[in-house]
């Protein structure tokens, strides 16, 4: 009598689903973040050049040094006050383009219990890399 091994099988992902899921996930970051730029940089009157969003493993966002904003798809599947943190964290990175009190200060201009947020971030943040992983 021999030995049966119970394999688990796993189905490779549809590649054409899995683009059409993050097209969509794209979609609605790109308008989501554009929006959510216009209004929150009434606010400070920055001037920034290209925003992009991309599927980042490893930011929610980013600004380069000359002035394009980047963001991960998956913010729009982030409650709405924590995407308006990481659209304001990154609006702010144009003027201190550091981590400095200066930066901190700038942020809480508009969003005052910003250290609230960063904590609800991170604690989202491997349940939504994990759940959502469309890349």
């Amino acid at each position: 009598m021999g030995i049966f091994r119970w394999v688990k099988v796993r189905k490779r992902p549809n590649k054409k689903l899995l683009r059409l899921g993050l097209q969509k996930h794209k979609q609605s970051a790109e308008i989501l973040v554009n929006s959510k730029l216009k209004y929150w940089n009434q606010f400070y009157n920055f001037t920034y050049n290209r925003v992009c969003i991309r599927a980042q493993t490893t930011r929610w966002g980013s600004c380069s040094s000359k002035g394009n904003l980047n963001f991960n798809y998956k913010i729009s599947l982030l409650p709405e006050h924590i995407a308006d943190y990481i659209i304001v964290h990154e609006l702010c990175h144009l003027k201190q383009f550091n981590h400095s009190a200066d930066f901190w200060n700038l942020v809480a201009q508009t969003i005052p219990d910003y250290l609230e947020r960063r904590s609800q971030l991170h604690n989202l943040s491997s349940s939504i890399t994990a759940d959502y992983n469309l890349r």
